[in-house]
């Protein structure tokens, strides 16, 4: 499963820097294999408690903790399953809508109908309607600042020398609210919202000076307007590798909760037999998941990649920084919330914020199509896989 979301998930969050130009393939692994792994090890343990908690009724699942044993085996099959298909189709699905679907799934069919909560899964629903609607209007926004006070100015690098320390400064403020607040429990740094804003603010500071010793050193080669605007995206590469390792980490203390929230579920009642006290979260899990995710993304991740880059509108550094910072922002606040979002949902909502930034021209609309097509049929296809699975680890393992 870890494997799976490294392909397909991952991708989505690399998928801009590499489609801008800004990395390419093997320096995007690398990137995201440093930050993914450690936002797994160090941040990944709260947004696990919303995933394995909270979608089933513990009070029917106790009659039978056996049965919350095979359907968490067949919610990771079926869930990755499922992901492995799209990855091989370059189909940027959601992980959560896969995990969640199969655990409902297999609640509805083998424990009963009753036993799902279904308000929990109407609120992390209407999270996914609303996370890609908020990238996607924060990347739009995002944007049209940096056209409007930068690249439309009749001198575009000097404009980026006046306001580009800005940008940094937002950038890295992102970065410290990931990091810090909520973010580092497992190094036993848990510091409370007023405490991260600051410190992240005084992170951003930092940021705005080194922006600003960047931005004039940058290399200006004389030339017409086209080498205008060059100039001025390479202050923008590094802008979007920096946002691309806010995501990177984000996306690893959020969504490795997919992979070993099911397995802790599996480990706890294996062990004692309890479905109703807290399944601990052990560092090895989160290690395992975090491996898991950074090798699928040096096998497959290029696929998924190519799409989110390439195929749905044309990005250039300026453009996916946009993408990229709006995916943060998002990404962040949810992860720091608890709530399971969708990284693919946010990042297709940012870059289609970007591509119609340009008018609807600007995107390719089949592509955007087939993805949401597979978006609406990810959950009952997920559901579909976990009752087949499910029953199949129960004929295994019940004998």
């Amino acid at each position: 499963m870890a494997w799976s979301i490294g392909a397909n998930d991952v991708a989505n969050a690399m998928g801009t820097s590499v489609g801008s130009g800004a990395l390419t393939i093997r320096q995007a692994i690398v990137v995201a294999a440093i930050l993914e792994f450690g936002g797994a090890l160090l941040a990944g343990g709260h947004v696990t408690d919303t995933v394995r908690k909270g979608m089933l009724d513990m009070d029917l699942v106790a009659l039978h903790p056996e049965l919350l044993l095979y359907g968490m085996l067949a919610s990771l099959a079926a869930a990755g399953t499922l992901l492995l298909t799209a990855t091989f189709f370059g189909l940027p699905v959601s992980t959560t809508h896969s995990i969640v679907g199969a655990i409902v799934g297999f609640g509805a069919v083998g424990l009963g109908v009753d036993a799902v909560e279904w308000g929990k899964v109407a609120e992390i629903l209407v999270s996914w309607a609303t996370s890609p609607l908020l990238g996607g209007i924060l990347a739009f926004l995002i944007f049209n600042l940096i056209r409007g006070i930068i690249l439309d100015r009749e001198d575009p690098m000097e404009s980026a020398r006046r306001y580009g320390p800005l940008f940094f400064f937002y950038v890295f403020f992102v970065i410290g609210m990931v990091t810090l607040f909520k973010g580092l429990k497992n190094l036993k740094l848990d510091f409370d919202f007023p405490e991260a804003l600051a410190l992240s603010a005084a992170l951003g500071a930092v940021g705005a000076v080194l922006g600003w010793l960047f931005i004039r050193r940058v290399r200006v080669d004389p030339g017409g307007s086209d080498q205008k605007f060059r100039n001025v995206e390479r202050v923008f590469v590094v802008l979007n590798i920096l946002t691309a390792c806010a995501v990177a980490f984000a996306h690893g203390s959020n969504d490795v909760a997919n992979a070993i929230g099911p397995l802790a579920a599996v480990v706890h009642v294996a062990n004692e037999a309890d479905v109703r006290s807290q399944s601990p979260v052990a560092l090895w899990m989160l290690g395992l998941g975090g491996l898991g995710i950074v090798l699928g993304l040096a096998t497959w991740g290029y696929r998924v990649m190519e799409t989110i880059g390439t195929k749905i509108t044309q990005l250039t550094p300026s453009r996916g920084f946009a993408a990229q910072l709006s995916a943060a922002t998002t990404i962040a606040f949810a992860s720091q919330l608890g709530i399971p979002v969708s990284t693919s949902h946010i990042l297709v909502g940012s870059v289609l914020g970007v591509g119609l930034a340009r008018g609807i021209g600007a995107l390719d609309l089949r592509v955007v199509g087939k993805i949401v097509i597979s978006w609406v049929a990810t959950l009952p296809i997920a559901a579909a896989l976990s009752v087949f699975f499910f029953y199949f680890f129960k004929g295994l393992l019940s004998s």
